[in-house]
């Protein structure tokens, strides 16, 4: 069949009006990001979003999170943010987790605790959730949340530079910045925790 924009819209929507989740999380998708057949609206995100949330969906719970945090499709509410962030990040939705994690570590929307922070971005990046995965080496860069350990820190911003386009450069400079402090048995002991993760 040719390709129809318009007509797989059409479709996800009779579906997410029935209450289908998955088809309210695409159409939540869809409306964030915009895409063939959909302009980009985040008011109509945060409505299929809220939608699929209201039906316990971690991944459009931890969007709905993202909206709430940025101002998309409704007022910036970082208390908000928090609240539909730890629903998702209970349910293990990593990204979520990691959201959680910074607004921990950042006092967004709840009190600062570091070592919630810490635990919360942990898990995201326990999963391969590069933004976890780089979360994690500047805690243990910084001994936030967690001991001061170069060793973690520069396995984790290894781990980051590796996995993620969108955080390669900053962990891979943040890496090479550390080395600077690190005995090469230090680097080497990094590596191979990394290649055990």
């Amino acid at each position: 069949m040719p390709k129809d924009s318009v007509e797989t819209v059409k479709l996800f929507r009779q579906a997410a009006q029935q209450g289908l989740v998955d088809a309210q999380c695409a159409l939540g998708s869809f409306f964030e990001f915009g895409t063939d057949g959909v302009a980009k609206d985040e008011v109509e995100a945060v409505k299929w979003y809220r939608k699929a949330a209201d039906q316990n969906n971690a991944y459009a719970q931890s969007h709905l999170g993202n909206c709430y945090c940025n101002g998309h499709g409704v007022e910036t509410n970082c208390s908000e943010a928090v609240k539909w962030y730890r629903k998702a990040a209970e349910q293990g939705e990593a990204e979520a987790q990691n959201s959680l994690g910074i607004c921990f570590l950042k006092g967004y929307g709840i009190e600062k605790d570091m070592v919630e922070a810490a635990k919360w971005c942990r898990k995201a990046a326990e999963q391969g959730d590069q933004g976890g995965q780089f979360s994690l080496g500047v805690m243990y860069g910084n001994g936030k949340g967690v001991p001061l350990n170069y060793i973690q820190a520069y396995k984790w911003f290894n781990i980051a530079a590796a996995n993620s386009a969108m955080f390669q450069k900053n962990a891979a400079d943040a890496r090479d910045a550390l080395a600077q402090q690190m005995t090469s048995e230090q680097i080497a002991e990094a590596q191979r925790l990394e290649r055990i993760k």
